[in-house]
């Protein structure tokens, strides 16, 4: 964690000059799937106290307004008392140095002080990098981590596979 204090400027909220940068971001993680950037302006205007950037000191590092991760997230609206995580992504100069968990860590303490008790997100099984990130959070948090099938492979329009729900919590 220490790296992420020494080039790390700020966790925000995002702002709508923010969408652009966010959507770059999912689209060249190679991972994510790729949402329309009208999409990303949306989270920014919408979900802003439940998402996250990242911004870097942008002298040059090349980022668009220092943004280099972010996490979105919402109050699910029939269970208000669970963020629902919709996408994590830092940028490949950035990875592997502690900013996704920040990151995380500033999004559920927000949603803690709006009355969240759980977290929910969706993971495939290949993901192994999102399995050992919100296994770490369940972790950290000393909360419960179960994990089940939500979302299968034949609901899909595409050749996606399953998504698996993991849910957290309580927080206390």
């Amino acid at each position: 964690m220490a790296e992420v204090r020494q080039q790390l400027l700020r966790i925000d909220q995002p702002t709508l000059v923010d969408g652009a940068a966010m959507w770059r971001i999912a689209r060249d993680s190679g991972t994510l799937d790729l949402n329309a950037p009208y999409a990303y302006l949306l989270w920014c205007r919408d979900f802003s106290q439940t998402s996250a950037v990242a911004r870097f000191d942008s002298g040059g590092s090349g980022y668009e307004n220092g943004v280099g991760g972010f996490v979105t997230g919402y109050l699910r609206p029939d269970a208000p008392d669970t963020l629902m995580i919709w996408q994590v992504a830092v940028d490949a100069a950035h990875r592997g140095k502690g900013v996704a968990s920040a990151l995380l860590q500033v999004v559920v303490d927000r949603a803690i002080e709006q009355g969240a008790r759980w977290l929910e997100t969706t993971i495939t099984s290949d993901n192994r990098a999102s399995i050992s990130l919100f296994s770490a959070l369940a972790q950290s948090r000393g909360a419960r981590l179960s994990v089940g099938g939500l979302f299968g492979d034949e609901l899909f329009a595409d050749s996606h596979i399953a998504e698996d729900l993991y849910r957290i919590g309580p927080f206390v």
